[in-house]
């Protein structure tokens, strides 16, 4: 081997070495970013002992993929949940203490102790307030899920800008991946800014793709729907201004598709966007139709009735009355309407004796005509509020019962709902960081390694520079020995 041969060996081995420990440097200094992918430096040998370093990006398509889906199922389960503890806060409050069930059950009281002692008209008064915080419970709970679904249809709307936003920063890192797969360049950044990107997309819908050639990557919605390819397909929607009971949400659409909620408790289509459609259209509606029929069976339950004219609204109203709402029929935004009829309240003129007495609306309802220790119609106003009759299926409530028990099952129901989300939101969760940590330990930075790779470049390294003296000092003895 000539001095020249060996001095480029030499040359070349340390050039190598140089590119290695880059590459292993920038591992160790990425080691705790999560969108980092690690990098291999291969050396190949070409003669006559030339190096060339190849630097290779280390992938796991599968475990990735994997990792997708499991982040947008925790996504939207978790946006699902949260927004059940918002929604259970703002109706029912904390332990259930503005819930209707508990108003219904303090009106229940207040009736007992009424019944016992009909003449003490401060007993009335008594039953007529409970009565006003049934309503305000049902009112209040009316508005508190209409503004909820307002909220999240301003949710729904930020999540669609922020996906149209994400998708156009795809593009830009697609186009950087195409462009420096064509001229040959590492284009080992670009390609995990893209796998980051395409992350933050799967919490709001979730995706699937396909590598074209150039590494060129398209997007599709799990149900095929494309979402990205060559340029973001459009993502639109149309918040409302505000909600009222009974009022259909406006629906989101990929590329004219329309977006799915899913279907069941637990959302079958994942991401976040379909979390939020599923408590605006789907646990908020319920929640708000079990208040409606709460409220209607309050209004059947107190409506007085004689035998020569039909039932008429009585201690508590609505904006139909005097008419009651038909059996079995869902009435939406009952609850938000509903009242303590005026005939009853002290405050407003009434006189809370005709719970007792009846003639709320005229004197062919008149019960009782003058007996102050009368309390039958007291007592079965008490018991109508615990016998059964028929409520709308579609509410989510299917047992049959009295209108105290619905709204003590109406409790039961979302708390069964909540915690089912809760269950779900563990285990998703659960399954996202399993598969980020499968594909941290697959395509992640062990320090530890890298650590130990550097010593070993370091030794090359020392027998490169040294070879590379022993070179010198050859030249250096031969130029002597020639002068």
């Amino acid at each position: 081997m000539s001095l020249s041969s060996a001095l480029s060996i030499a040359q070349s081995a340390l050039l190598a070495t140089s590119k290695q420990t880059s590459v292993v440097s920038r591992n160790v200094a990425d080691a705790s970013n999560p969108d980092y992918t690690r990098r291999i430096a291969v050396v190949t040998s070409t003669a006559p002992g030339a190096r060339v370093v190849e630097i290779q990006r280390t992938a796991n398509d599968l475990l990735f993929r994997q990792n997708l889906s499991a982040l947008s199922a925790w996504s939207g389960q978790s946006a699902l949940y949260n927004g059940m503890d918002q929604l259970d806060l703002s109706v029912n409050g904390v332990d259930n203490a503005s819930s209707p069930s508990t108003a219904i059950a303090n009106l229940q009281k207040a009736l007992q102790l009424y019944a016992t002692t009909p003449s003490n008209q401060n007993l009335g008064t008594s039953v007529v307030d409970a009565a006003k915080q049934v309503v305000n419970s049902l009112n209040s709970g009316t508005q508190a899920i209409q503004d909820f679904r307002t909220q999240a249809d301003s949710q729904i709307s930020t999540a669609v800008d922020d996906l149209n936003s994400l998708l156009s920063q795809f593009q830009d890192a697609n186009k950087a991946v195409i462009s420096g797969t064509r001229s040959g360049t590492d284009v080992s950044d670009p390609l995990d800014q893209r796998d980051a990107i395409l992350k933050k997309i799967s919490e709001y819908v979730p995706v699937s793709t396909f590598t074209r050639g150039d590494n060129d990557m398209v997007i599709t919605t799990k149900d095929g729907t494309t979402l990205f390819e060559t340029v973001p397909r459009s993502v639109t929607f149309t918040p409302s201004a505000g909600y009222s009971a009974g009022t259909s949400g406006n629906t989101i659409y990929i590329d004219n598709v329309p977006v799915s909620a899913g279907t069941g408790d637990t959302t079958t289509a994942d991401g976040k966007i379909a979390g939020l459609l599923k408590l605006r259209d789907g646990v908020a509606s319920t929640m708000q139709s079990q208040l409606d029929e709460i409220a209607r069976g309050l209004v059947t339950a107190f409506a007085e009735t004689s035998s020569s004219q039909p039932n008429a609204a009585g201690l508590f109203t609505w904006s139909g009355a005097p008419a009651i709402p038909a059996a079995g029929t869902l009435v939406d935004g009952l609850a938000g309407s509903i009242s303590v009829n005026a005939a009853f309240d002290p405050s407003a003129g009434g006189n809370p004796a005709l719970l007792r007495d009846g003639g709320a609306n005229g004197a062919a309802y008149v019960v009782n005509t003058g007996g102050a220790s009368y309390s039958d119609l007291l007592i079965s106003y008490g018991n109508k509020l615990d016998q059964p009759m028929a409520f709308d299926s579609s509410a989510g409530i299917t047992v049959s019962s009295g209108v105290s028990d619905y709204a003590a099952n109406a409790i039961g129901w979302f708390e069964g709902v909540r915690q089912q989300a809760s269950t779900n939101a563990d285990s998703k969760q659960a399954l996202a960081a399993r598969t980020a940590e499968a594909l941290s330990n697959d395509t992640g930075v062990n320090v530890d390694q890298e650590m130990s790779l550097l010593l070993d470049l370091e030794h090359t390294y020392q027998a490169s520079a040294h070879m590379m003296k022993t070179v010198s000092d050859m030249l250096d003895s031969l130029m002597a020995a020639v002068g």
